[in-house]
């Protein structure tokens, strides 16, 4: 159903719609109004809407209108007509008639009927789907057009595509300008964090279609993923269930997942697009194979609520969110998206038969969701971490390389709002003011110091 409402008016009624458009226009500027050039020009005029005028209608407006709905590109037509005194040279109402008679888009005649549309306007909701082409491995085109079959029954979608010069970041501020109700992403988690950046502390709902490699943001929001994502995420999004979630900055950039430094960024680089295309999820487990037999420890400096600490590490985890699968965030167990603090781990592991038990464990912490007891492994959490490394490491941040360290996360809480399942009551912990300075800090006291 798409966002664009086309407006035609006869002489003796253009009065009639520029006063139906200043009632209605807070409802209006919600869509892409389109009309007849004389009309529009009158609306532009006596409102302050935003109105694409076409030829008049004596010079061919009206059909400009009706190719439009043949195309399934208006929501709605409202034409006033005068049925007593109109002109020969005025557009007849049949032609649009037919048209929406034949894709059944309702069209009004009279201000009762226009009145009644906007009625049924005003209850439905405006969706903005950000649909990056290039992620994932499916075929774009049937991935669109299957969003489109399940979402527009319901909702009225304009679609953006993402391009090479053309962010996720700023198709979101876009939609977000325009009064978006809801906004949608579809892509990989590097798609959905820049979509979510835009929306922090804005309200609006962010719906999730995962169609990349990992989509650990869905999986961590207990979206289901594995059989049907498409499928089942527009579902999720129509049932129109809210979540409040914690979002984070890192160095400045929007973070729904996490920070990687050391291995997890060595393995997110090595796993290139064509491994991705070729293997999907298993790339990465490929190339953190190989990274195994060149990864060091390196001196690091990490400083949480004013103590600063130095100590060797292999790797360090800063998390938002992270589903099981995200092993090296699993220091703590579980990763909860809720609670308004950062889940860090940190492992020092030196060999490659050290690096694979300690994984191994974290992830069995995680099935289990207790926290890990590893001697080469501290979990801490905060609500705000800063990272030093020497010699400097290269960072992922939601499953892009963005530079190298250091690094200043900081965690926004109840700062996103998402269209996801309520969270098990299992998942529910104590959330509080619980912060680093009591047995975190002394934790890493004891890791060896540089």
């Amino acid at each position: 159903m798409p966002a664009t409402v086309a407006l035609i008016a006869h002489d003796r009624k253009k009065e009639d719609l520029v006063d139906f458009a200043q009632k209605y226009t807070p409802l209006l500027s919600r869509y892409k109004l389109i009309a007849t050039g004389n009309t529009g020009r009158r609306i532009l005029q006596g409102t302050c809407l935003e109105v694409e005028c076409l030829l008049s209608g004596s010079m061919g407006g009206d059909a400009q209108i009706a190719a439009e709905v043949a195309l399934g590109r208006v929501a709605a037509v409202i034409f006033l007509i005068d049925p007593l005194h109109a002109q020969p040279q005025e557009p007849s109402v049949r032609p649009i008639e037919r048209i929406c008679a034949i894709h059944n888009v309702p069209l009004a005649t009279n201000l009762a009927t226009a009145e009644a549309i906007a009625a049924v306007l005003a209850k439905t909701y405006i969706a903005h789907l950000i649909f990056n082409p290039v992620s994932g491995q499916g075929n774009s085109d049937q991935d669109l057009e299957l969003i489109q079959k399940l979402l527009e029954p319901q909702l009225h979608l304009e679609i953006h595509l993402t391009t090479p010069d053309i962010s996720p970041e700023e198709l979101a501020k876009e939609a977000i300008a325009s009064g978006a109700d809801l906004i949608i992403a579809s892509g990989g988690d590097g798609t959905v964090s820049a979509v979510a950046g835009a929306l922090i502390g804005k309200n609006i709902p962010l719906g999730i279609i995962p169609r990349g490699t990992a989509n650990a943001f869905a999986a961590a929001l207990g979206i289901p993923i594995a059989i049907a994502p498409i499928r089942n995420s527009c579902q999720v999004i129509l049932a129109g269930k809210t979540r409040v979630v914690d979002i984070a900055r890192c160095n400045g950039l929007p973070m729904i997942l996490l920070a990687g430094i050391g291995f997890e960024a060595d393995t997110v680089e090595r796993a290139s697009r064509e491994l991705k295309n070729q293997w999907g999820p298993l790339a990465y487990i490929m190339a953190g194979w190989e990274q195994l037999n060149e990864q060091e420890l390196f001196n690091v400096e990490i400083e949480i609520e004013g103590n600063l600490q130095k100590f060797q590490a292999g790797a360090i985890t800063i998390a938002n969110a992270a589903p099981p699968t995200s092993v090296l965030a699993q220091g703590a167990g579980e990763v909860i998206v809720d609670d308004g603090l950062l889940d860090a781990t940190i492992t020092t592991a030196s060999t490659k038969f050290q690096t694979v038990t300690t994984m191994v464990n974290l992830l069995g912490s995680a099935l289990i969701k207790t926290g890990n007891n590893q001697q080469n492994t501290i979990s801490l959490r905060a609500k705000q971490i800063k990272v030093n490394a020497f010699p400097a490491q290269k960072v992922v941040l939601d499953g892009e390389i963005i530079g190298t360290t250091p690094i200043e996360v900081e965690c926004i809480a109840a700062g996103l709002t998402v269209l996801a399942p309520p969270p098990p009551a299992a998942n529910q912990r104590e959330k509080g003011d619980r912060s680093f300075a009591t047995e975190s800090a002394s934790e890493l006291k004891q890791t060896t110091s540089v």
